[in-house]
């Protein structure tokens, strides 16, 4: 199955027979209520509003709104706000969370508490849905949020989680693109010793249930034309589900002119936790939040 477009994504949530959970992490910023109150109504999922909880009421007052009492969870701060909602993940009662009006690294010291988080023993890397007009499906781009200057094994830890997000919506072997500046292997450019490491983990069945092609440039694995003038072949070319970026600089340009001059939507979540974390920016648009949350209740739980 490969899904074309974020209408396609929604409808597949739509049809799930069990509504997902979501936690709201300092709920009380009305560009997230409005995504969350979006998800309610559209049946993608129910959430628990978390934070203070007069100033969320304020807020649901002013958007002609209104949960239940006890959907909202009142926090004396941002701290205990981020620990509630981890918490309730352990207990089972959740199924993603959603970043509110709370800086990420509050929220991800409650993630990654030795204690009480819900960290695991995968690599926590950004996965991202990008639906670009001149492109004929939703493409993913990996990892432009987390790691910094991931080495190899790294990598391979971060193409695993986006492979079993894709795995998660119903795909089959999706195809990988490792992304560098030239198809060569050169000693000078390690990103190329890192992408023919990783075809050769796949090609030797360590790497599974994908297809792996790299060292690749960004217009071979977008374009069979491109391939063709170049004389490259790959199965890869041209339709290729996953870009794997060599370092969180490239992913973060690649992301920003994919939304700001190829006129891309998108929606992005953290994986490697128990549950995917949706940690849109306070900057981010209700549409992003919303398509990020659509994202996360279709691969969580």
């Amino acid at each position: 199955m490969v899904i074309k477009d974020f209408e396609g994504l929604i409808e597949k949530v739509k049809g799930f027979d069990k509504k997902k959970r979501m936690a709201v992490v300092v709920a009380e910023d009305e560009h997230t209520l409005e995504a969350v109150i979006k998800a309610q109504v559209a049946n993608i999922a129910n959430a628990v509003l978390i934070g203070n909880a007069e100033k969320i009421r304020q807020i649901l007052v002013e958007m002609n709104q209104s949960f239940d009492d006890e959907c909202i969870i009142d926090a004396e701060n941002d701290r205990a706000a981020a620990y509630k909602a981890v918490d309730l993940v352990n207990e089972g009662r959740i199924d993603f969370i959603m970043k509110g009006k709370i800086q990420t690294a509050d929220l991800l010291s409650a993630v990654v508490d030795k204690e009480r988080g819900i960290r695991t023993t995968k690599i926590m890397s950004h996965v991202v849905l990008n639906e670009v007009p001149s492109y004929h499906k939703l493409l993913l781009t990996t990892d432009g949020g987390m790691m910094m200057y991931p080495d190899v094994k790294q990598k391979q830890e971060i193409l695993k989680n986006a492979v079993d997000a894709l795995l998660a919506l119903g795909y089959e072997n999706p195809k990988v693109a490792v992304l560098a500046a030239v198809e060569q292997v050169n000693s000078k450019m390690p990103e190329t010793q890192d992408a023919v490491k990783l075809k050769e983990l796949n090609q030797a069945g360590v790497i599974d249930n994908c297809i792996v092609e790299g060292p690749i440039s960004y217009d071979l694995a977008l374009s069979k034309d491109a391939s063709s003038l170049k004389g490259y072949e790959s199965l890869v070319s041209g339709d290729v589900d996953i870009l794997l970026v060599p370092n969180i600089t490239a992913g973060n340009i690649l992301g920003k002119c994919l939304l700001w001059t190829a006129g891309a939507r998108m929606a992005g979540f953290v994986s490697g936790a128990k549950v995917p974390i949706v940690l849109a920016s306070r900057g981010s648009s209700a549409e992003e939040k919303y398509l990020s949350l659509v994202l996360a209740a279709a691969v969580g739980g």
